[in-house]
């Protein structure tokens, strides 16, 4: 598959230069916690999402589009190109934990290394002016936090928005700051390509809206609390409005054209946050959104968790009104824009040979011999394991190949524990490394494996691991074949294991669980 990809690469490369195209600008809008169903080009009926449905139509909308199920291990791999099972960073920072379970978490990153080749820090080689605006979440010491990237500069970008007034968690979760930085850039674009990253805070909660969009929802009847609240509705509205201004700024200084836009959410939307002070269920918190027909939400490896919305626009090269169905991966978007920058691709990943699988995938030694991450590591990150979309973007096909992920923590909030993910044609497979919930959210012991069909079950409420035991076993081995080769670590047995204590959380990280 990788001289196939390295052709793909070689080829596209060669047909833009043949015809003289200049490099496009690129704007690259990551929204928090926004869910497939959201917007109207989905489905939604809830709130107009006009902008952003203009956006599909006069691009490529992506119908299974896929990320991690949290905030910082989508934006390692999209930074990076690679799956958090080789960058090491698959939880959330700073870490929490559950410290007592009956599993043990494997150490993970808690920093985006400044050495590391990153999207920005390779276009800015290929003489792009870079810049961002919002939500970092990739570093927890001097470099930045979670609302704010300090030592841009060592991150690639030669700019970076300033905080805006208050917290994020005020007025319109600074929407229109955010905006308003990235309309500036955006007018300074003159003399050589750019690449602009805007990270939004919305629709992560608190969530928050402008006064006037509030009373309009809740006029209209949307609740004050609760699922579908005037508020959550009124948030959804007001980014859609940001995106149209925007979209106007490329019109009015003649950039629209070449332009290339992706639109993408950091993971599924908050369907439902649980109260973990309990002893073998969980219980809800709190609900706000629904993710149907997805199955859960925010956190999880279902559907709902994982599948998110994904526009594309570049007048100039892509043909308005597709909509591709070929599965993606967040990893894709670094060497889809590095080859549409025309920048010399980093080498992509072998995909490991599942007939060299020689251990059984639930093998104790197996998961001791992964527990501790890699020192070779350091020394992978000049490649990606994402390929090139460019000819999706085209009309064109793709080979078929696996996606996977990676889930090896602990998230009771959103009834998450150890797991991994092979996604294969119409086929998923989640293999629960040694813990789960069943459907009435009683926590269970043990390794468990659920198989689903997604084209025939998109909801994802018949496991088929049973009726379809040959396929289940296939797909964990070559699940397992792709771990062992990065390699990567799997949860193990807890020493610190106590039943009594197996729901409490911590926000400490404890020495003797690194």
């Amino acid at each position: 598959m990788s001289k196939l990809l390295l052709a793909i690469l070689s080829s596209f490369a060669i047909l833009v230069s043949s015809l003289g195209a200049a490099p496009p600008n690129i704007l690259f809008i990551l929204t928090d916690d926004q869910g497939w169903a959201t917007l109207g080009c989905y489905g939604s009926k809830r709130v107009p999402t006009p902008n952003l449905d203009r956006l599909a139509s006069e691009g490529v909308r992506f119908t299974d589009a896929y990320v991690m199920p949290q905030c910082t291990p989508t934006r390692a791999a999209l930074f990076t190109g690679q799956h958090t099972a080789r960058n090491g960073m698959w939880h959330v920072i700073p870490w929490y934990g559950l410290p007592w379970a009956r599993m043990q978490e494997p150490a993970f990153r808690e920093q985006l290394p400044r050495e590391w080749p990153t999207l920005p820090k390779e276009l800015r080689k290929a003489g792009y002016r870079t810049g961002m605006a919002g939500k970092w979440h990739l570093t927890t010491g001097a470099d930045g936090d979670y609302t704010h990237l300090r030592a841009g500069d060592a991150h690639g970008f030669d700019y970076v928005a300033p905080r805006g007034a208050g917290t994020q968690n005020e007025g319109d979760k600074w929407v229109d700051h955010l905006t308003d930085a990235a309309i500036g850039f955006i007018r300074e674009g003159k003399g050589k390509p750019w690449f602009f990253y805007l990270a939004h805070h919305t629709l992560h909660g608190v969530v928050s809206a402008p006064p006037e969009l509030v009373k309009k929802h809740r006029e209209a009847g949307a609740p004050e609390t609760g699922m579908f609240n005037a508020t959550y509705l009124a948030a959804i509205e007001h980014l859609d409005t940001s995106i149209g201004r925007l979209m106007a700024a490329l019109d009015e200084t003649k950039q629209r054209e070449n332009t290339l836009i992706v639109f993408l959410s950091d993971n599924g939307g908050l369907d439902t946050n649980y109260n973990t002070n309990t002893t073998g269920q969980l219980t809800i918190k709190t609900q706000e959104f629904d993710n149907a027909p997805l199955r859960a939400g925010k956190g999880s490896p279902y559907e709902g968790g994982i599948r998110v919305p994904c526009l594309v626009r570049w007048p100039a090269s892509v043909k308005a009104g597709q909509v591709c169905s070929t599965p993606v991966h967040v990893t894709d978007w670094m060497p889809t824009l590095l080859a549409a920058a025309q920048s010399s691709p980093l080498a992509p990943r072998e995909e490991p040979d599942a007939s060299q699988a020689n251990k059984s995938p639930s093998s104790s030694e197996t998961s001791r011999a992964k527990n501790a991450l890699s020192s070779s590591r350091r020394s992978e990150m000049a490649t990606m394991d994402g390929i090139n979309l460019m000819p999706l973007l085209h009309g064109e096909t793709l080979p078929e190949r696996p996606l996977y992920f990676h889930m090896p923590l602990y998230d009771l909030r959103w009834a998450a524990t150890p797991c991994a993910v092979i996604r294969e044609g119409d086929w998923k497979l989640i293999e629960h490394f040694g813990d789960s919930f069943d459907e009435k959210l009683h926590y269970q012991p043990g390794r468990k494996l659920e198989l689903f069909n997604l084209r025939e079950d998109l909801s994802e409420s018949q496991n088929l691991a049973t009726t379809e035991k040959a396929r289940a076993e296939a797909m964990s081995a070559k699940l397992h074949t792709w771990l062992e080769s990065i390699p990567t670590p799997i949860p193990g047995e807890n020493p610190h294991f106590d039943p009594k204590r197996q729901f409490e959380e911590t926000k400490t990280k404890q020495a003797w669980n690194r």
